[in-house]
């Protein structure tokens, strides 16, 4: 909404344009009139908009044309006042007055004008039968108002609807030709109605309309009066309602009605609830609410916002099954102007076997969202309508800043839930296929998707007894070494692909240029262990690697397999981001990696041993 109000009188001399200025200030007719009168400014807190307006005068004497042209440039609203005694000063409205305002303006782009018949203690009757046909002939005329400054009739009541044709102006909305909404208004209302429809019925409920009400007018409709508006669009539209409920066209037609009844305020008021500016899009400040992220804190997303996730999904999971199905999926972000999860969502978290996004992969997705891109994410919880359906301030209610990991490190402790892991070895190493193990697939199915590749993957993984979201982060290898900013994170994994004598160089090389002084702890993984083992060419084995530089010793991985085993090594990942005070000490202890994965490191040992056994004797 516009933050004041600029009003310019025109109209032929003689209208009375001085007076109606001077009568509204003195609030008494002057006994003497000035040729034109100074530019005034009433306060804010005496409007009824509580917005601070300036009035200003035009003398056809005193100003010159160019003068009158940058005078209407800055007009929000131009009030054109003709005298109701004289049909001259009524025709120059069509001939003149509306002409120099608009002339060379596009629709939808024109000055809004308020039509002033003044002096109305001079005439017995209306002067409405002969402006009727220029209102209609002119789509940007807001109103016409019969006033008289003499005994001050309808003087505020005037500038009131100046105010209002700048502040709820009926352009952005309304085609008075076509008497229908624009559908820049469709849009912005149709959003409004599948967020107010809370069960996904395509119905406003009794229940979900007083909800919107209360949201939008601070009170509740009385059961009579919700009734009454329910009997009125069953009236005038065929489909309106429904099952005793308001339809979409039902609440397109409601809001046509307030317009074409002059309570435009009624829908800029439930518009600007939820987010729009007089370009009937959303603003800045609804959709990017500051949010302060110092330097070495993360984002995600705390239990607020977990809350109004779940709500979401179980709206939308309409056959209950705990999935969502692409259809499910658009319907969920119908109210995004984009799609905001492109088809590598498919491939970064988990999903069930026919495919679609269970209840754990779309938490991951937003947890994935929130941690990477917090200010996407909180364009996309506004639109979905976070703040009006919470009732919170802003998005940034659902989100929680972590502290600094410095701190963590001192106090040997952390809160945060999500953590990143980078996994970093040459090509043709095997990181993609570790990444969707991560999420549950096969290596053999991922040529086989459609999806698109991403160098992300998001799970749970259980620590302590805590659900924790662990993000592995493929670095895509275009050098011989990592740029410093892609070696930033909460735990690296550095792999090796056992069955090429020159990978675990790469790994060793990585390891002293970027972790082997920084507080990073990291894991190393040998990839392929279902292929036969060659040496590597290092200058020590990978084992004697870890014991020199305090690491714990390979983990063995093979993307044939997708069980414990493999499963281990996330888990073991996680440990590491959520304890990097432990790295270079106990993590290198083999007891502690038992204390943390219950033994499973023997069990995998042992586990590859009897494949390889196997795989020998035929």
């Amino acid at each position: 909404m516009k933050q004041d109000v600029r009003i310019l009188l025109l109209g032929e001399p003689k209208v009375g344009k001085t007076s109606l200025i001077m009568s509204l200030v003195g609030e008494e007719f002057p006994e003497e009139v000035p040729s034109r009168a100074e530019e005034i400014t009433i306060p804010a807190d005496v409007t009824p908009e509580k917005v601070p307006t300036h009035i200003v005068d035009y003398s056809e004497k005193e100003q010159s044309d160019e003068v009158l042209r940058d005078e209407i440039i800055k007009a929000n609203v131009v009030c054109v006042v003709y005298d109701v005694t004289n049909e001259d000063t009524i025709d120059k409205i069509r001939t003149k007055w509306i002409p120099l305002v608009n002339g060379d303006a596009e629709k939808g782009n024109k000055v809004p004008i308020i039509l002033v018949g003044n002096k109305s203690d001079l005439r017995c009757g209306s002067s409405m039968e002969t402006i009727l046909p220029i209102m209609n002939q002119f789509s940007e005329i807001e109103t016409c108002v019969e006033c008289s400054a003499k005994n001050l009739k309808n003087i505020s009541e005037l500038f009131y609807y100046a105010q209002k044709a700048v502040l709820h102006p009926t352009a952005p909305l309304y085609d008075p030709e076509d008497k229908q909404l624009k559908p820049l208004c469709v849009r912005a209302l149709s959003r409004i109605f599948y967020i107010s429809d809370q069960d996904n019925d395509r119905i406003l409920s009794d229940a979900e309309l007083n909800s919107f009400q209360k949201s939008c007018f601070g009170n509740p409709l009385a059961p009579q009066a919700l009734e009454d508006v329910k009997t009125v669009v069953w009236k005038n539209t065929s489909d309106g309602v429904q099952d005793n409920g308001l339809t979409l066209n039902g609440f397109l037609f409601l809001n046509t009605l307030f317009i074409q009844r002059g309570r435009h305020e009624t829908t800029w008021t439930i518009l600007r609830k939820f987010g729009y500016d007089d370009n009937l899009e959303l603003t800045d400040d609804y959709l990017y609410p500051e949010l302060r992220v110092p330097i070495g804190c993360t984002t995600e997303l705390n239990n607020l916002g977990h809350q109004f996730l779940q709500r979401l999904f179980d709206k939308y999971d309409e056959d209950k099954d705990s999935a969502l199905s692409p259809t499910e999926l658009r319907n969920l972000f119908c109210v995004c102007p984009y799609m905001p999860w492109g088809t590598e969502v498919y491939m970064t978290v988990p999903i069930t076997d026919e495919g679609y996004i269970s209840y754990r992969g779309y938490l991951c997705q937003w947890m994935l969202s929130a941690y990477l891109d917090i200010h996407r994410c909180l364009e996309h919880l506004g639109y979905l309508g976070y703040p009006i359906l919470t009732e919170q301030e802003s998005q940034t209610a659902a989100v929680t800043v972590t502290r600094e990991k410095e701190v963590d490190l001192e106090k040997r402790q952390t809160q945060r839930s999500v953590f990143l892991c980078k996994v970093i070895g040459p090509r043709g190493t095997g990181k993609t296929a570790f990444l969707q193990a991560f999420v549950g697939r096969h290596v053999a199915n991922i040529g086989k998707s459609s999806s698109a590749f991403t160098p992300y993957a998001i799970n749970t993984v259980q620590v302590s007894n805590q659900e924790k979201y662990l993000i592995l982060n493929e670095v895509d290898v275009e050098a011989e070494f990592l740029k410093a900013s892609d070696a930033c994170c909460d735990v690296a994994c550095l792999m090796y692909d056992t069955s090429d004598p020159h990978s675990f160089n790469y790994c060793a090389s990585i390891y002293k240029q970027h972790y082997m002084e920084s507080n990073i702890p990291c894991v190393l993984v040998a990839s392929k262990q279902d292929l036969a083992e060659v040496k590597q060419f290092h200058g020590m084995t990978p084992a004697e690697f870890c014991y020199k530089h305090r690491l714990p010793p390979p983990l063995p991985f093979s993307n044939l397999f997708l069980d414990s085993t493999n499963k281990t090594i996330y888990t073991k990942l996680a440990w590491a981001a959520m304890y990097p005070h432990l790295n270079g000490s106990d993590m290198s202890n083999s007891s502690f990696w038992l204390r943390v994965a219950l033994g499973s490191a023997v069990v995998a040992v042992l586990g590859f041993a009897i494949y390889r056994a196997v795989a020998r004797l035929k």
